[in-house]
């Protein structure tokens, strides 16, 4: 032996190596160690930002307010007489016809008269008929059917509210349902179908929770809405959404002011709240744009001022009387304002006052264009429109009109808006001599397209033929219409047309203003003349 020792290993040491070594082949390979534990990733979970708005809060408060509105309205059923074609006799009913009148050897009148049961129907058809001849028959008195069925709010502790008018009209009974399902009978104090505006008050011996009418002047477009109604009967319902936009004409009356609203609204909805974040009425849900009936997000609500106003006068008095300036009016396009030499193409341009009304009387003439009403500027005629009526009767109004290149002012005593549509229009009625035939003496107006002659009662001149390819085409302008005035100024001949427009050339104009008369009424156009 050489006296070494050889080197010994124990157990423990022939692990660990057998271990290193099995981890050195496991990363030989696969490149990587082997994982030996899983580990579980947590759920997604976020926190809400606090910024983002939750309408339960308003919701709560307000709902209490609002109600459901049944109207009920009542209709004449058909009469009982024979003439109907229907048969209110009581008792048997055989093909049509009731017992007694079946022949007398009709196989089922001899079979009960062989049981005794004929007299006993016939007995008790005579009683009955006798209790409905005692009772009157049916059909005396009205019967009341529903008829419509929308949404409303309160506006006092006492029971007044509000609805839209197309929910009421007609109705004879009107019920209020509330947000707890407890009905009550309502009563209409007043309606105003201009703005599609109604109240109704309800009698009871109790306290309503009751909501005010918001500044709308300081409601954005932007701002978040809440609208609460009673869409397709479901009962109260609420959806949200955004103001889309302001002062919207749909065409349903002179007084068009409307809030655009993307909440969902629905049939059912009508005469609901719109209400802002703070609990407040920004509008009366009233109309929808849709194409196929159900919402598709653009629903118009009548502003808070507009409503606020028209629904104290009913509360007062049940009726809405307006002022009335009585002239009939069209917008101010840039073609006008550049012939009328207006800075900008705003205010109301008068086509022709009203016989007698307010406006007549005061001064005011065909042409002129209004621009402002006690100093305040008038955009257009639906403007012109709102501004006046919103004014009591009686009341003295400054209005400023542009006349001959110049600002005049004209104080006007306004009137009582007539109630009958007629009396209310202000379309001219036709004139006589508007079909009149062209006399001799004709004028070609080759800058213009026209050619004119003269009438035979010397007011206007008329329009014997029109340049098919000429801008006077273009807007409308026929044969056989007649000229009455240009740039204002009254037209007696063709030769007073080349005056005017000469002139408007020399004063740098590059469009003149014509009135258009025909059966229809008149209206005003410009044509270039350069």
């Amino acid at each position: 032996m050489n006296g070494k020792t050889a080197p010994r290993f124990s157990l423990t040491s022939l692990l660990k190596a057998g271990t290193i070594a099995g981890m050195a082949t496991a990363v030989l390979v696969t490149g990587a160690p082997m994982a030996f534990n899983t580990a579980h990733a947590e759920a997604v979970k976020l926190t809400a930002p606090p910024q983002v708005p939750s309408f339960a809060d308003v919701v709560s408060a307000v709902t209490p307010a609002v109600v459901s509105v049944r109207v009920e309205s009542r209709a004449q059923p058909a009469s009982d007489d024979a003439s109907n074609g229907f048969n209110f006799n009581f008792g048997p009913n055989f093909g049509g016809q009731n017992f007694d009148d079946l022949p007398d050897d009709h196989p089922l009148k001899r079979f009960f008269k062989e049981f005794g049961g004929g007299d006993q129907f016939s007995q008790r058809g005579d009683q009955e008929r006798d209790y409905w001849k005692n009772h009157g028959k049916r059909g005396d008195k009205p019967r009341l059917r529903p008829t419509s069925q929308g949404s409303g709010f309160f506006i006092t502790e006492d029971g007044y509210l509000v609805t839209n008018n197309h929910v009421v009209d007609g109705g004879s009974a009107f019920t209020v349902v509330m947000n707890d399902g407890s009905e009550l009978s309502a009563k209409l104090v007043g309606r105003d179908p201009r703005t599609d505006l109604a109240v109704l008050k309800v009698d009871a011996k109790r306290k309503f929770t009751y909501v005010q009418f918001a500044d709308d002047s300081k409601t954005r477009v932007g701002d978040w809405v809440v609208a609460v109604g009673n869409p397709f009967g479901l009962g109260g319902t609420v959806t949200a959404g955004i103001v889309s936009a302001r002062g919207r004409d749909i065409g349903s009356g002179p007084y068009d002011d409307y809030l655009q609203v993307d909440a969902a609204v629905n049939r059912g909805n009508s005469g609901g709240p719109t209400f802002n974040l703070q609990g407040e009425v920004v509008g009366i849900n009233t109309a929808i744009f849709s194409p196929s009936g159900g919402n598709v997000g653009i629903a118009f609500a009548i502003p808070a001022s507009v409503a606020k106003d028209v629904v104290g006068k009913l509360m007062k008095g049940g009726e809405i009387q307006r002022g009335w300036l009585g002239v009939k009016i069209e917008p101010v396009t840039q073609d006008v304002a550049d012939s009328l030499g207006l800075s900008e193409a705003a205010g109301a341009l008068v086509n022709e006052p009203t016989g007698d009304s307010p406006g007549a009387k005061a001064g005011i003439k065909v042409g002129d264009v209004i621009t402002a009403v006690d100093g305040e500027p008038v955009k257009g005629p639906k403007e012109l429109a709102r501004k006046i009526g919103s004014l009591d009767p009686g009341k003295v109004v400054d209005v400023s009109v542009w006349r001959d290149g110049k600002l005049v002012s004209v104080k006007v005593t306004l009137g009582t808006l007539p109630t009958d549509p007629k009396m209310a229009s202000t379309e001219p009625q036709q004139e006589q001599g508007s079909d009149e035939q062209a006399a001799p003496a004709e004028l070609t107006l080759d800058q213009l397209g026209l050619i004119v002659a003269p009438t035979d009662d010397g007011k206007g001149v008329a329009i014997t033929s029109v340049n098919p390819d000429s801008d006077a085409a273009d807007k409308g302008v026929k044969e056989g219409q007649k000229i009455t005035s240009v740039n204002n100024q009254e037209i007696k001949s063709p030769a007073d047309i080349k005056k005017i427009v000469e002139d408007a050339k020399k004063d740098g104009r590059k469009k003149v203003l014509f009135q258009i008369q025909d059966q229809t009424g008149n209206r005003f156009v410009a044509l270039p003349i350069g």
